[in-house]
């Protein structure tokens, strides 16, 4: 279609030509302009629907976060080697409406809801009174959707929802709806699908105007409060919207309701047949790694340019391929993408992103070099980045990835868990730079250098300079706003600075540790970050895995070796303790053992929000992990119990696939079957990887059952693995493992309260092998041995018949047959090294 005058275009703002967000804005519908005809022209929805292009086609933090306003800069006097304050910004808790103002949210849960309970804007959080109230009322919604330690979003409460002027017009022109993406992902799903297909970008805080019916108007993402470089402000916003609302509310409304039905009719593809052809698992998987090492950056890690986000489903993908080519006998091609692998996870533990002092990751680096952070944490990176390091380790045995695996879950465990064995969700970038401040400051927390003798050599060490070290890229602090601060990074090798200072490289990082927890102890004293104690069903999922995971893959680790803070030498039977911990809080509190379903968060008990895809995805992959790193088959129960249900709730038998949502709740307009591999895995990623290891496990009608549903769940995105591979590398990964024709399985038969049996079961899992099912049972156990009976004799004959009194008895399978049997640790190890006779 050609395009019209009528057309109206979306701007691109960009502050100070850098690489900030893009900043959606509404041009003034004028009187030859209606939503509909943008809606029909827009070039962004024509590719997304003419493509068939879901909404997980598009990267889930796309354009997202903002990184800071041109106009807030920091002018307080500079304090020699302090490091990074990046947006100041006056918290709502501060400011003076506080005392003034109580809306409904004060009733809530939700941390990010709270955060605007006094707000003069009447807030409603999402359900039928608001939209009883929008009909009502006759006038449209205003929503606005965020998450509690999301900056930008700081930023507009501040600059708008504080604002008693633009609190007016909302209230008099509109009903206001706030709604914790976090909490309520469906809902933002909807409408952050409706702006980046209409607009090609997204973000939080996410604006967007809607009928009473809940059709989207139109949307954008920030605002600022008064019209700046040409480009509208929220106040002038909502009167174009009001003025539309009030002379063109027919057209508003079409477009709405048109823009629904097309992305309805894209985001619910179904497969044409129900499995893939056969050779495509393998191109899949191959173009992937193809496409992602064209865009590795040599010099300083990771795929793509600034800003660089964290995205371990590229490092498992590329980790899985270059397995697969180095047992085909293809070496010399899997060094290669092993080494950008490597490399780039070294970088990442160097730079800035990584919190030298308390440890843990932040969200992303504003430049190439993983130098200057986004300060918030977010507890989905930490699992899926504490698993990759464990990967990591278990290819090469290095302990540098080991103790960045071990700093990130003592991070967890000192920062994050709740009483009950919970696991929260993030930490804020702001905090305040002493008690009582009234302004705060991103990366404030994360600041001093009380040093003592070892100062010089730490400063060294980490690249701290009294002028500051923002200065390694352009892309770090292209306005000065950081002269005079530092943030740590390494840039030296810490065995070539020991000998250089005549030193024992163990002495130097002992100085290092030492250094590191005076740092901490003073950044102790200081104000928290906010931190958002909701607890999340998925992300606990991803994080119940990386502690299972660890507390067996990590006995490799050398008697010697020798960790210094922030990392604490955790006993390896902590981290299952931690992951037990979690999944029982889950269940106890947001599993029905009725229904079998799950709640999606908690905070101060379950919140209203079901259980969604990746909640149940999610949690039944940590489940697994939870069994076969060590711990009993009550989990595998569990399971079974949450796949079905899974199954139940989000299948589409018929076309295939998993839909994100039930479809129960008529106020979310749109099932989405996500595929996208971004930030965080995709739900139908996740769950044809279950699907395949549940399989592997039951045996007969139900192993048949689980590999059916995977094929054809596949189907549904084999246009997507043939064309845009590099968008879904975890799938490629699920993919190529349904085609393996035989997967290996390690079988331990023993009594498991010994040291033999926690030794044999450390090196079952001691190689790296995603293609691999741990099996362990003890004939003793009455309980075990009827849930193998029942799900799979096999492996019930096989413990029966192996069984010893006094030795841990392993044998591995593959292509239908068994090896010898083994007894001790190094032969199961060596046997599982063994390169596979035959290659699909």
């Amino acid at each position: 279609m050609a395009t019209s005058a009528a057309c109206v275009r979306i701007s691109s703002f960009h502050y100070n030509n850098n690489n900030f967000s893009k900043l959606c804005f509404f041009r003034t519908l004028d009187n030859s302009s209606s939503m509909l005809e943008r809606l029909l022209c827009s070039s962004s929805l024509h590719h997304f629907l003419s493509h068939k292009t879901k909404l997980s086609s598009l990267p889930r933090n796309y354009l997202y976060p903002f990184r800071r306003p041109l106009a807030v800069i920091s002018h307080r006097p500079i304090h020699p080697y302090k490091v990074v304050a990046m947006a100041e910004r006056t918290p709502a808790s501060t400011s003076h409406s506080r005392n003034k103002h109580t809306n409904r949210l004060a009733a809530e849960h939700s941390p990010y809801l709270l955060q605007h309970a006094h707000n003069p804007v009447d807030w409603f959080a999402w359900g039928e009174e608001a939209f009883a109230e929008a009909r009502k009322r006759d006038v449209p919604i205003f929503l606005s959707i965020g998450y509690s330690t999301c900056h930008w979003c700081h930023v507009m409460e501040v600059e708008s929802f504080e604002d008693e002027g633009v609190a007016k017009l909302l209230n008099d022109w509109f009903v206001s709806i706030k709604v914790d993406r976090e909490e309520r992902p469906d809902v933002d799903k909807v409408y952050m699908t409706y702006v980046q297909a209409l607009y090609g970008g997204g973000g939080w805080p996410l604006s967007v105007f809607l009928s009473p019916d809940l059709k989207p108007l139109m949307g954008g993402t920030y605002f600022p409060p008064e019209d700046k470089y040409g480009r509208p402000g929220f106040k002038t916003i909502l009167r174009k919207v009001k003025d539309a609302w009030d002379k063109k509310r027919d057209m508003l409304a079409q477009s709405g309701a048109f823009a629904i039905e097309q992305l309805s009719e894209a985001l619910s593809a179904s497969a044409s047949s129900n499995k893939l052809p056969d050779e495509l698992p393998q191109n899949a998987l191959r173009l992937c790694a193809e496409q992602l090492s064209k865009s590795y950056d040599s010099r300083f890690g990771g795929f793509g340019s600034a800003p660089k986000f964290p995205r371990p489903v590229e490092i498992q993908m590329m980790l899985y391929h270059s397995k697969k080519l180095e047992d085909t006998g293809k070496s010399g091609e899997a060094s290669e993408g092993q080494k950008m692998v490597l490399f780039t996870l070294q970088c990442m533990a160097k730079g800035g992103i990584h919190d030298h002092v308390g440890g843990g990751f932040h969200r992303y680096s504003v430049d190439e070099r993983w130098h200057v952070p986004h300060f918030e944490k977010m507890l989905y990176d930490q699992g899926q980045l504490a698993n990759v390091y464990l990967d990591a380790f278990s290819l090469t045995k290095d302990v540098f990835y080991s103790y960045i695996c071990r700093d990130i879950l003592d991070y967890l465990r000192r920062d994050m868990i709740g009483p009950g064995g919970e696991i929260f969700s993030a930490e804020d970038a702001d905090s305040a730079e002493t008690e009582g401040a009234t302004r705060k400051k991103e990366g404030a927390f994360y600041v001093e250098d009380i040093l003592g003798e070892h100062a010089i050599l730490f400063k060294e060490h980490y690249y701290l300079k009294p002028t500051g070290n923002c200065d390694l890229s352009r892309m770090s602090d292209p306005h000065n706003e950081f002269k005079g601060k530092n943030v740590l990074i390494e840039l030296n090798d810490s065995s070539a600075s020991a000998s250089k200072l005549g030193m024992p490289l163990e002495k130097y990082l002992n100085i290092l540790g030492e250094c590191r927890r005076k740092l901490f102890d003073v950044r102790s004293k200081r104000p928290r970050p906010h931190l958002d104690d909701k607890v999340i069903v998925s992300w606990n999922g991803l994080v119940i895995s990386s502690f299972a995971r660890a507390s067996k893959i990590l006995k490799s680790e050398a008697e010697s070796a020798m960790f210094n803070f922030p990392v604490v030498g955790s006993d390896r039977k902590e981290y299952m303790e931690v992951a037990e911990s979690a999944a029982s809080f889950i269940r106890r509190h947001l599993y029905d053992e009725q229904t079998h379903r799950l709640q999606h968060s908690f905070r101060n008990g379950p919140s209203k929000a079901p259980g969604f895809l990746d909640d149940y995805a999610f949690l039944i992959s940590g489940l697994l992990d939870l069994y076969e790193f060590g711990s009993g088959t009550k989990w595998l129960v569990w399971a079974i119990e949450l796949q079905n249900t899974q199954d139940e709730l989000f299948l589409d038998r018929e076309g295939g696939g998993y839909f994100n949502t039930t479809g129960e709740d008529p106020s979310v307009l749109l099932r989405v079957k996500e595929d996208h591999d971004g930030a965080e895995p995709s739900g139908n990623s996740v769950s044809v990887i279950n699907l395949v290891r549940l399989a592997s496990i039951v045996a007969g009608s139900k192993s048949d059952y689980y590999r059916q549903n995977a094929e054809h769940s596949l189907a549904v995105f084999e246009t997507r693995l043939k064309d845009m591979a590099m968008a879904v590398p975890l799938m490629c990964c699920a993919a190529d493992m349904l085609s393996v024709p035989s997967r290996k399985h390690v079988v331990l038969v023993g009594h498991k309260s010994s040291v033999d049996f926690e030794n044999m079961l450390a090196a079952a899992h001691a190689s790296y092998d995603l293609n691999k099912t741990v099996i362990h049972i003890d004939p003793a156990d009455t309980e075990e041995m009827d849930f193998w009976e029942e799900h799979n004799s096999n492996n019930a004959s096989m413990a029966r018949n192996n069984f010893s009194a006094d030795k841990v008895v392993a044998l591995v399978c593959q292509n239908f047959s068994c090896s010898p049997p083994v007894t001790d640790p190094i032969s199961l190890e060596n046997l599982l090294l063994e390169k596979p006779s035959s290659t699909a």
